[in-house]
């Protein structure tokens, strides 16, 4: 049994073309992990990486504590099953599976106690004589799964293993692979374009497109919060529905208008995660309801449309509708007024009908329209503070503070503003006090809302932070963005700072051996890098990598001041308040590190340890290593 690890994996063609881009998951041993998604996403690439049967071009693989990146797909450990069942039509039942425990020499014995206990597991034990074309798709699909299981593998691979049987059988064979899962204990990766197939099998799911991952979770956090318009809209059957519509908020209540006209009303609590600038009335969004999260009616209440078509389907029945009073002439165009329901014994309405919808404002889904991305986040971005001033003091949250050097300088004569503050930058302290009206348990962290004049301030708090209670909290100030008329007068200062440099090698005689040694050199700043680092930039560049320029990444915190390193000329020191910052110029980069508040060098040297540093292509947007 095994634990995989998928650390920034990615497949790039000799063409330039990416298939993967930048994948990472911690796979658990025991997990049933699946991948997602329509055809060229770059599931199946994935999925043979892990195999072997595809080569890395970037990135590690490890299959519980061994990296395998280089490792021949033999010796990995793993079993895959394919779409195709890869069977041999010549042989036997029995001797399929046992054709790959021969090949490495196991004992006649040994080999028969294995494919018997699997042909009894799957059912096939009156099939052995049998050949593969002599056998149902299911049967030769069981076979396939046979030959996997006697190998007794850390990890199984699945391939669109259903795609050929017909739905019962894809229904059938669902419930038994699952068993099987729970049965073996061990690891599966099982690939899918089938939602259905998703959503009943795997503990967790990962979504792909075009070669990106859009969001790995449960399938119930996929199905009730969808990060982007993508995931929302693949998984659930029927899709969800989507509509352009303004939100404008007075007080409470929200006003949802739609382009053709309609109009609801939903609770501001519902949509308390969406940024304010959204709720204005004059910027469009996408929303999203599920069929089965809307309620037909009569009465007038909700989107008025007539219906089209109903699926009548025993336990429940599909409806569908375009917003309006008026049926229209058919077209496979889609003008963006359909409306698809699904509801459960209602059998008064049929085809021409006009009826309202309702949806539930519970389940309501809401995006950027365009980004595509969900405005609703389990934790939201940012905050947005509105502060005034009279250029030294700050009035914001009932209260009134010193203004950082920082925002004086980029501010110059204005006096009113806004703070684009992330959760994570409040933190304890003693600059303001709000009272805390919930507590949300997301993931592993604490999100409070703080009530500020009728709205919300998202804060992550300690476990000693209760409801109803006053928290005391200080900004980040460096955190955080200073807007004035949709304009980004300051941005937030990042965790990393960028370099660009260059690589090379040197060849040296060791003990009686050559060895290669490879550096990072940055404006003639020069240090070891990381053997295996230095491996992988070659095996990936060739000896273009001595030519290219490479992207160094480096934690902020990890840049230290030294006697030699990186030499830099300091010309300016940003005050924050909280926190100062010392902006250096080298001969091709700038940098900004911390420093103390007694800081007044001129001149000074960077110093930070290869092992820190994160290297990317600037070739190819690509981490390497």
């Amino acid at each position: 049994m095994a634990n995989l690890k998928l650390s920034h994996i990615y497949k790039v063609y000799d063409n330039g073309q990416k298939a993967v881009n930048d994948f990472s998951i911690d796979i658990e041993d025991q997990e049933f992990i699946v991948f997602v998604g329509p055809s060229g996403c770059g599931k199946s690439t994935t999925l043979r990486m892990i195999a072997g049967l595809e080569s890395i071009t970037a990135g590690d693989l490890f299959i519980g504590d061994t990296l395998v990146n280089d490792m021949e797909p033999k010796d990995r450990d793993v079993a895959m099953v394919f779409q195709s069942y890869a069977l041999y039509p010549h042989m036997t039942v029995y001797e399929n599976m046992a054709f790959g425990l021969r090949n490495r020499k196991m004992p006649e014995d040994e080999i028969k106690q294995r494919v018997m206990k699997a042909a009894k597991m799957l059912d096939i034990e009156d099939y052995l004589d049998r050949q593969p074309r002599a056998m149902s798709g299911g049967q030769r699909q069981r076979v396939a799964l046979g030959r996997a299981l006697v190998r007794d593998p850390k990890v199984f691979l699945l391939d669109e293993p259903l795609s050929n049987l017909d739905a019962k059988l894809r229904s059938t064979m669902r419930s038994e692979i699952t068993a099987l899962h729970k049965s073996l204990k061990t690891t599966f990766i099982y690939v899918t374009h089938d939602q259905v197939e998703a959503m009943t099998m795997g503990t967790r799911i990962v979504v792909m497109k075009l070669g990106y991952v859009q969001q790995i979770d449960t399938p119930m956090n996929l199905y009730n919060q969808p990060y982007n318009k993508f995931v929302a809209g693949f998984i659930g059957s029927p899709q969800m529905n989507f509509f352009d519509v303004t939100l404008k908020r007075d007080k409470d209540n929200v006003e949802v208008s739609f382009d053709k006209g309609d109009k609801i009303n939903i609770s501001y609590e519902d949509v308390s995660k969406v940024h304010d600038s959204y709720l204005t009335g004059d910027k469009k969004v996408i929303l999203g309801i599920r069929p089965e999260h809307l309620i037909l009616n009569k009465d007038g209440n909700g989107l008025k449309l007539v219906i089209s078509n109903i699926e009548r389907l025993g336990n429940e029945t599909i409806v569908y509708g375009k917003l309006g009073d008026k049926l229209q002439e058919f077209s496979l165009k889609d003008e963006g007024d359909s409306v698809v329901v699904k509801v459960v014994e209602q059998d008064d309405i049929n085809i021409g009908d006009v009826v309202y919808a309702l949806p539930n404002n519970n389940k309501i889904h809401l995006f950027d329209h365009d980004t595509e991305i969900t405005l609703m986040n389990k934790i939201p971005e940012y905050n947005t503070i509105h502060v005034s001033s009279d250029l030294e003091k700050m009035n914001l949250i009932n209260t009134s503070i010193n203004m950082p050097e920082v925002f004086k300088n980029v501010l110059k004569d204005i006096k009113q503003f806004d703070l684009s503050v992330p959760p994570h930058a409040i933190v304890k302290g003693n600059d303001f006090k709000l009272k805390v009206v919930k507590i949300e348990k997301v993931d592993d962290k604490n999100l409070a809302y703080l009530d500020n004049n009728g709205s919300y301030i998202f804060a992550l708090v300690d476990d000693d932070v209760k409801e109803n209670e006053e928290y005391s909290f200080s900004i980040c100030n460096e955190k955080v963005n200073l807007i004035s008329d949709n304009k980004q007068l300051l941005k937030q200062i990042d965790d990393y700072e960028e370099f660009i440099g260059d690589f090379s090698k040197t060849e040296v005689r060791e003990n009686k051996e050559n060895v290669l040694h490879f550096f990072y050199s940055i404006d003639g700043y020069k240090l070891e890098a990381p053997r295996e680092n230095g491996y992988k930039i070659n095996s990936i560049d060739g000896d273009d990598s001595y030519k290219n320029t490479y992207k160094y990444c480096i934690k902020r915190n990890d840049i230290k001041l030294a006697d030699e390193g990186l030499y830099g000329e300091v010309f300016e020191i940003l005050d924050y308040g909280n926190v100062r910052f010392a902006r250096i110029k080298t001969k091709s980069n700038e940098v900004l590190i911390n420093v103390d508040r007694d800081f007044d060098k001129k001149n000074v040297n960077l110093a930070f340890d290869s092992k820190d540093i994160l290297v990317y292509s600037t070739k190819i947007d690509m981490r390497i290593c």
